[in-house]
């Protein structure tokens, strides 16, 4: 067969379990450099070329910190206030956590499939800290203090809190023990998602009103004192 112009032989190759894709290609390459003469050359094809296509380009670390980012300016547009998506994203690592040690207790490995979770993991982690923080700001603009705020928030949104969180689990739940062709990304998608589900739901939700205290009182300290206005003064007739 011929392959961009030139006489080319194809290799397919299975990978082994326990391995990922990229993996097997740096396999592959290193046993050609080992066993092949220097003339000749290799190129990948497929979803292998996309692959490597991929690798070169926009890493995951860039991609988790633009959608953090993304979430913190819409939040802080929401809130109108810098200092509160601080105390909703503050809690997105127990997410990430949660969802990294599923994913070891069941070796799976870290791929493209992993990350999207991951991402996916942001906005729902968010969501579940954004049920309290805006009813814990509303009731601290109500007259209440910023502890008896976080509490109340925290008593009044737990319920709906885990009844989504949960409800969603299980709508996930089918991805992470499918089967069949295709089987294994679903596998490793509904892992994560499902871990970091249960360590924001179980962990998570009782940092937040933590986080919503500790920033607000950070964002008190730093903010200016309003000038004091002059009352007017009557002279006495």
């Amino acid at each position: 067969m011929r392959f961009n112009g030139h006489r080319a032989a194809q290799i397919n190759g299975i990978l082994a379990p326990g391995y990922s894709s990229g993996q097997g290609m740096q396999a592959l390459e290193q046993v050609f450099a080992q066993t092949m003469p220097r003339e000749m050359g290799y190129d990948y094809s497929g979803m292998s070329f996309q692959e490597k296509v991929a690798a070169v380009g926009v890493p995951a670390s860039a991609i988790f910190g633009l959608s953090l980012l993304f979430v913190f300016l819409i939040l802080a547009a929401q809130y109108e206030s810098w200092s509160l998506p601080l105390s909703v994203l503050l809690t997105t690592p127990v997410a990430v956590f949660g969802a990294f040690a599923a994913l070891w207790l069941r070796a799976f490995e870290n791929n493209v499939y992993a990350q999207i979770g991951l991402i996916m993991l942001i906005g729902l982690s968010a969501k579940n800290a954004i049920l309290i923080v805006e009813f814990a700001k509303a009731e601290h603009e109500s007259g209440k203090s910023i502890v008896d705020a976080a509490l109340a928030a925290a008593r009044l949104r737990l319920r709906p809190i885990l009844m989504t969180s949960f409800a969603f689990i299980l709508g996930v739940l089918p991805l992470a023990i499918a089967s069949g062709a295709g089987g294994v990304s679903r596998r490793i998608m509904g892992t994560a998602v499902i871990g970091g589900m249960l360590a924001a739901s179980a962990i998570a939700t009782l940092l937040i009103p933590v986080s919503f205290y500790v920033v607000h009182r950070l964002a008190r300290r730093g903010a200016k004192p309003e000038p004091a206005v002059p009352q007017p003064t009557h002279a006495n007739e």
